[in-house]
């Protein structure tokens, strides 16, 4: 994934800055910092979007990764049962949450911080908060997207059928499973320059997702690497998923409470990196 990705200025509706004759100045407000953070998010998936070096790679990565360890190699199609179809497609979705917050938010920032748009959007008479808010929402389109894919994919190529109650837990869970490689993402985009990002971020997407299990089962790997995955929060992520669909050994709660001590880490190492950019 490359950094061929052009910025995209937001400006506040009109109107926005004046208030209703008919409504409170509260009111008017609440409704501009809505219009902002939806127009601020819709800017940021256009971006992404009209940039095929992150949306092909995004979209389609986990797409064949599952197709071809998971179809092919895995013969869901044929042998498998719908028990390990269902673990596998599971462990696809978790994969497909990854990218879009590393790559999504972490290139992005350190573009916009190489191009000074940081500086530019603190000028701007735009809420504290919008741009990184509508990074966010933009990261959990793409991983909503994603795994909304791979489940039509286990379905109609493969024999992992899911019930509706376990597609709703899957998006709400890859909604909100995002989050911790946003904070990992924009930590990276605080720290290096907008050319070095994408090498940094595949040097910890690769590992990443080969350490957690994510490609290949942890079983089959020495048992020293094995030992690793539960630092990677995408080793916890895809606990996660597998929980939801009917693997009630392992822990919930405490795979949830990992991901999210690991997302206030990153938010916060992040936070002191964005305060020195001036």
């Amino acid at each position: 994934m490359n950094s061929q990705i052009r910025p995209m200025l937001v400006v506040a509706p009109r109107g926005a800055a004046a208030g209703d004759a008919d409504s409170g100045a509260g009111d008017q407000g609440r409704v501009s910092l809505w219009r902002i953070f939806l127009a601020e998010s819709r800017m940021e998936c256009l971006r992404l979007l009209r940039s095929p070096s992150f949306a092909v790679p995004v979209i389609l990565f986990p797409l064949m990764f599952y197709g071809l360890f998971g179809l092919v190699l895995g013969d869901h199609t044929h042998a498998a049962s719908p028990e390990v179809a269902r673990h596998i497609l599971a462990t696809y979705i978790a994969f497909g949450c990854v990218a879009p917050g590393l790559f999504g938010i972490g290139v992005t920032v350190a573009l916009d911080r190489d191009r000074g748009l940081l500086e530019l959007k603190r000028a701007l008479p735009m809420p504290p908060g919008v741009y990184l808010a509508a990074k966010l929402m933009m990261a959990m389109v793409f991983a909503t997207v994603v795994s909304i894919a791979l489940m039509v994919m286990g379905a109609t190529l493969g024999t992992a059928v899911l019930r509706i109650a376990q597609c709703a837990g899957l998006l709400i869970l890859s909604v909100l499973g995002v989050v911790p490689f946003c904070g990992l993402g924009l930590l990276v985009g605080t720290l290096v320059k907008g050319q070095a990002a994408p090498a940094v971020l595949n040097l910890i997407y690769v590992p990443m997702s080969f350490l957690s299990g994510l490609w290949l089962p942890l079983s089959i790997l020495p048992h020293g690497l094995a030992q690793l995955a539960p630092v990677w929060p995408a080793y916890h992520l895809a606990r996660l998923t597998q929980y939801l669909l009917g693997e009630g050994d392992v822990g919930f709660w405490t795979h949830a409470l990992n991901l999210v001590g690991m997302s206030a880490v990153f938010f916060v190492l992040a936070r002191r990196g964005l305060r020195k950019v001036r």
